[in-house]
């Protein structure tokens, strides 16, 4: 079913999706599965905004979501602004001055660690939410069950990294395996041979083609009777109990909406009258050619200079680390220019294979979770967004848990946690 056409020559559905990255399209494929018909709207084709450019992780072992970095000489390394994995633009730090305090605040270790018991619930089901949804659309292929790498190049970051993974493991059960140098070179044999060792998490996936698979979870959605429809978000109005978003195809109607429009989402959920508080870390991306036939078995983390290179279907793609800026700023790759030197010595990179580097935005909340429920103050309203480094890991779950909300199943986790009110 395409949804229902009224008397006005608009159609009409049970909800309408705002937003077709990985997130909303699990959200609609969720909803759809449970006999809602779903119209899901974006700007673009779905997967080719923030879910186009990322690591491609399935990071099962990230139950402790990205702190910000409380040790002052880590504080005063990022102040100088040279730092490979975290930049930031001078004209946007007033702005988010406010915003950065909370985060700050949120990382303290105390309330980093209650914060992970109710992230880690997210965490706990994200492979096998990824599994049964691929397996579903037909796209088992594009997840690679190998997990990933941490490599270094001191003892002191192996020492300090792996007294972190030993903490995971203690209290959540997070398999991980230390790699001394000739294992590592057994398992990557064309990584630089001067490494100290390496961490190895082997129960996350690793994905081949990120846009790839939101696609194909999209098109899933559409066997499964769902609709896509270009259209714009921020037409999105409620008259006489219906939401309505104008598209190409003509105005829709619906009961229910969910705005998952990740970095884009508060400006419309602020227009509603719900104060967010998002902010966004940029980041790059660019694919390589191997050179001399060299492989990269695994995504690998050079730690201590904060890139990351995975083996992707379109060839070694670097990415970079964070990027503090206005949305809408115009891009400034220097990250990317900083490590691409450095990451020619951790693996054999040959030319580049893109016109010129891919940027997306990660949208953050300052607790580090996710904002997934109903908006209290409008009938039919959900947000289902803030996901910041776990967006690609978190959809699948993040969709079953929305959608069991919406249609008042019993949910696999609690959902208290992640409501918008905590704000």
């Amino acid at each position: 079913m395409t949804g229902n056409a009224t008397q006005t020559g608009s159609m009409k559905f049970d909800t309408v999706v705002l937003g077709a990255g990985i997130v909303g399209v699990c959200v609609a494929v969720h909803l759809q599965k449970r006999g809602r018909q779903v119209a899901l709207i974006d700007r673009k084709l779905p997967g080719n905004e923030t879910s186009f450019g990322n690591a491609g992780l399935i990071q099962r072992e990230g139950v402790y979501p990205y702190a910000f970095p409380r040790e002052l000489g880590t504080l005063l390394r990022y102040a100088r602004n040279q730092s490979p994995d975290v930049r930031y633009h001078a004209d946007a730090m007033l702005k988010t001055a406010p915003f950065l305090w909370q985060y700050w605040r949120n990382s303290h270790p105390a309330k980093h660690a209650a914060i992970a018991r109710s992230y880690s619930t997210l965490i706990e089901h994200c492979v096998s939410e990824h599994r049964a949804l691929a397996a579903d659309a037909g796209a088992s292929a594009l997840l690679r069950p190998i997990g990933w790498m941490k490599v270094f190049r001191t003892d002191a970051a192996q020492e300090a990294e792996t007294r972190l993974a030993e903490r995971w493991h203690n209290e959540y059960g997070v398999d991980f395996e230390t790699l001394d140098p000739a294992r590592l070179q057994q398992r990557e044999p064309d990584l630089d041979k001067t490494l100290r060792g390496g961490l190895h998490y082997p129960a996350s996936d690793s994905v081949s083609d990120p846009n790839a698979l939101v696609t194909a979870y999209a098109k899933y959605f559409e066997t499964l009777g769902g609709r896509f429809l270009i259209g714009d978000a921020s037409t999105l109005g409620d008259e006489w109990q219906q939401w309505q978003v104008d598209t190409q195809a003509g105005t829709i109607t619906a009961s229910s909406a969910v705005i998952a429009l990740g970095p884009w989402s508060d400006r419309l959920s602020a227009r509603l009258g719900y104060r967010v508080p998002l902010a966004v870390k940029r980041g790059y991306h660019m694919h390589y050619a191997p050179r001399d036939a060299a492989r990269l078995n695994h995504p690998v983390l050079d730690v201590e200079n904060g890139y990351l290179l995975a083996p992707m279907a379109r060839g070694i793609r670097l990415t970079t680390g964070a990027e503090i800026a206005h949305l809408d700023a115009a891009r400034t790759p220097t990250q990317l220019a900083a490590v691409e030197p450095v990451a020619r010595t951790l693996f054999p990179l040959g030319e580049r294979l893109d016109d010129e580097p891919w940027m997306g935005n990660r949208p953050c909340t300052p607790d580090m979770m996710p904002v997934i429920g109903p908006a209290r103050n409008h009938r039919g309203l959900w947000f289902a967004f803030g996901h910041a480094h776990h967006g690609l890991t978190l959809g699948p779950i993040t969709g079953r848990l929305l959608a069991e909300m919406m249609t008042g199943e019993e949910t696999i986790v609690n959902p208290h946690p992640f409501r918008v009110e905590r704000f």
